[in-house]
């Protein structure tokens, strides 16, 4: 990909993350804001904030990058000829969002059948935007721009733990992941797409994760690995379409939590 493209991919997903900050900012902690449930077996919810960020998003590529595909949680598919497709999620971490915790963020990325090149995690309400591809990965806040490069190497018993669950997973990806738990100083739960992006900054080691599905990872993905860490499956394969997802700082991190994921049964119960 030449460096001209690569300039409009990270001008555009900018321009998206902006477009969509105001939109959710506007639901955000408000007295009237409903939220309808996506799910049958579970509180999956969706709100009138999620549709309209995606939609505005949606409207920036009509204009910008009209020949790009783009996946959304909201509006799924939408083809294109370019080779290159948006994932979006307009707001990641909903049940966050709607309990007033700041741990939600609008996903972005762009890449090609091979997973992202390019992604923004951003926090609109503390005004953090954290972006990584084609060898950056930088931070953008209230304490102003940073780089971010994940954790050095340290064993496990030192490393700390984030994650989404229990409210994700399966019984048996539950008893994977405490197996992981229990080995590590600390572990933090119901952190959303903010724990990667954390991940990204160097604060913490691992981000653990079942059920996952492509809009939630690609994002990520792209800034932990421009940041300098690691993201897989937990058979160690690529992570792009979601799934079991391990997230770690460094390769020995990485390799220490794979290890004791994969000495456990991790089937459907």
């Amino acid at each position: 990909m030449d460096q001209a493209t690569q300039a409009d991919l990270i001008r555009v997903a900018h321009l998206l993350a902006d477009a969509a900050r105001p939109v959710t900012l506007s639901h955000f902690r408000t007295s009237g804001l409903v939220a309808d449930n996506k799910a049958k077996a579970h509180f999956d919810p969706v709100t009138i904030a999620d549709r309209a960020a995606e939609q505005v998003m949606r409207d920036v590529l009509a204009r910008e990058r009209p020949d790009d595909a783009i996946f959304g949680e909201e509006f799924g598919h939408t083809d294109g000829t370019s080779g290159l497709t948006w994932v979006l999620d307009p707001i990641d971490g909903t049940r966050g969002y709607i309990s007033g915790t700041p741990t939600w963020g609008v996903l972005i990325a762009v890449g090609d059948s091979n997973g992202p090149v390019y992604g923004i995690i951003d926090q609109p309400y503390i005004g953090e935007r954290f972006a990584g591809g084609f060898g950056q990965a930088s931070v953008t806040g209230p304490m102003g721009t940073a780089r971010l490069a994940t954790r050095q190497s340290r064993t496990l018993d030192q490393a700390i733990l984030l994650s989404t669950f229990p409210e994700i997973g399966t019984k048996a990806e539950m008893a994977a992941f405490q197996a992981v738990s229990e080995r590590v100083r600390l572990t933090r739960y119901g952190m959303d797409c903010y724990g990667y992006a954390l991940l990204a900054a160097g604060q913490v080691d691992l981000v653990i994760e079942a059920g996952l599905n492509a809009y939630d990872v690609q994002a990520p993905i792209a800034v932990i690995v421009a940041a300098g860490g690691i993201v897989t499956d937990w058979q160690g394969g690529a992570a792009h379409d979601g799934g079991r997802i391990l997230a770690a700082a460094n390769a020995d991190v990485h390799a220490a939590a794979l290890s004791v994921l994969q000495m456990h049964d991790m089937g459907e119960s």
